[in-house]
């Protein structure tokens, strides 16, 4: 019986033990054995019956839980059995959480800590109470906008265009008691990042997936991001093919709108806000990569994100505003959307990837349009092409990220020392990393650089 998940071995006691129960508690729950080494065979212990009166007493002060210990005697010798049971609240050791993942313990700290806590008392990040936010804080020019599109989308009263910015706030489920939600700080605050870091939107524009040619930054809260970042897309980043219909100008955007807007929508409203990471839309030549960071609904993949829908959002009270003000459906259907709407337009079928990063989506033009122009500004054609086949190793690595070099170069129909030298140079820049061993590991692929 190997140690996994739910088994530790222990060769003797060490109060330092703790930390590991601890970890199963607010885990899946588990078995430490003590009087095992490290290959799970019997090294006995001489202390066996004190310590099966000091541990339970140890775990029940410090930890505040009771576990069972259980004395047993094998071959003449004598080990423990700790049985720790996964618990409902969250369990502390001197004031630090510890977590079992895997056959690792790790301490949560930050970001980790706080949704593990969330999670636990049964909460949302964006439905925990906010102390110091008044009324006056929040945007009078936001409300005006939402009610009319709210009205606008018939899911509303006539009655909200006359409601108080209370009580609009409050039929909105954005109060806590007498506290005004961080949803509501994000939707209609005057300023969301005086509070919150990372809400904003980064767009950028890459020649090659290392090369930066210029990038903005959408700030304000959710309902202004929203247009703004759109309205940034289609004037900045995209040019419209111009066309005429007799006397009338017909504009057409290399993607569909609605695609475009059902992508960035999405990103809004399922992120994960607690981490601080900046929502990130990379525009390329020959497509255009939505990525945020936060996580399907547990047990979930990408393949029932596409065909089934979850029964709740990411961020419920977010999702909540941006439904009855006619932005998106009800959760899953956006993805849906965008397939339909890319396929419709002619385009391929846009790529969706989850890993622990977050979710991205991915629009691609069909390969004429992707192959014009895709490399301008290149001087020479050596770098030129060196550059399209780094960026060809990353598309691969962040659509498996376990790919193995001899895959790499028979999918880019190049030899495996041509595949290592590209690995090293994207390594040395900053935009590659392995993780874990070079068996095992796997590749992350830096799309903040």
């Amino acid at each position: 019986m190997p140690e996994n998940q739910n088994i530790e071995w222990k060769k003797s006691w060490k109060d330092e033990y703790l930390k590991w129960i601890c970890g199963f508690a607010n885990a899946e729950g588990g078995k430490l054995y003590i009087g095992k080494n490290d290959n799970g065979e019997i090294s006995g212990l001489e202390n066996s019956k004190k310590l099966l009166q000091d541990i339970p007493n140890k775990i029940r002060d410090i930890l505040g839980i009771v576990v069972e210990v259980n004395l047993i005697k094998e071959n003449e010798k004598e080990y423990l059995e700790i049985i720790v049971d996964k618990y409902p609240f969250p369990v502390s050791y001197k004031g630090q959480y510890h977590f079992r993942s895997g056959s690792t313990k790790q301490e949560l700290k930050g970001a980790a800590l706080d949704k593990f806590l969330l999670k636990k008392t049964g909460k949302r990040w964006d439905s925990v109470p906010m102390h110091d936010i008044e009324i006056s804080d929040f945007s009078n020019d936001t409300i005006e906008r939402y009610k009319n599109m709210a009205f606008d989308s018939r899911r509303s009263q006539k009655e909200i265009l006359t409601n108080s910015k209370e009580l609009l706030l409050e039929n909105l489920n954005l109060l806590d008691g007498l506290y005004y939600k961080r949803a509501a700080v994000l939707l209609f605050h005057k300023n969301p990042e005086k509070y919150f870091t990372g809400t904003s939107i980064k767009i950028g524009f890459f020649r090659t997936v290392d090369d930066l040619i210029y990038q903005d930054i959408v700030s304000g809260n959710l309902f202004d991001q929203a247009e703004n970042a759109l309205d940034l897309l289609l004037t900045k980043y995209l040019k419209a093919y111009i066309s005429y219909n007799g006397i009338n100008r017909v504009e057409k955007f290399p993607y569909p709108v609605e695609a475009l807007r059902e992508a960035l929508l999405n990103a809004i409203v399922h992120k994960d806000y607690a981490t601080g990471t900046p929502i990130q839309i990379r525009v390329y030549d020959n497509r255009i990569v939505f990525w945020n960071d936060g996580t399907l609904p547990e047990g979930w993949d990408v393949d029932q994100l596409l065909n089934e829908h979850p029964s709740k959002p990411f961020n419920p009270d977010i999702a909540n505003a941006f439904f009855r003000a006619g932005l998106v459906e009800s959760w899953g259907r956006g993805i849906k959307k965008i397939r339909k709407e890319c396929l419709e337009y002619g385009l391929p079928e846009p790529r969706f990837r989850y890993d622990v990063s977050g979710l991205w989506v991915e629009l691609i033009l069909n390969s004429a349009g992707s192959d014009k122009g895709s490399d301008k500004g290149s001087d020479k054609g050596s770098d030129k092409g060196s550059d399209k086949t780094s960026d060809k190793v990353l598309q691969l690595m962040m659509e498996n990220d376990i790919i193995t070099i001899s895959e790499l170069a028979n999918s880019l129909k190049l030899s495996t020392r041509t595949i290592e030298k590209h690995i090293s140079r994207l390594k040395d820049q900053g935009l590659l990393k392995r993780i874990g061993s070079k068996k095992f590991g796997k590749w992350k692929v830096d799309i903040d650089k």
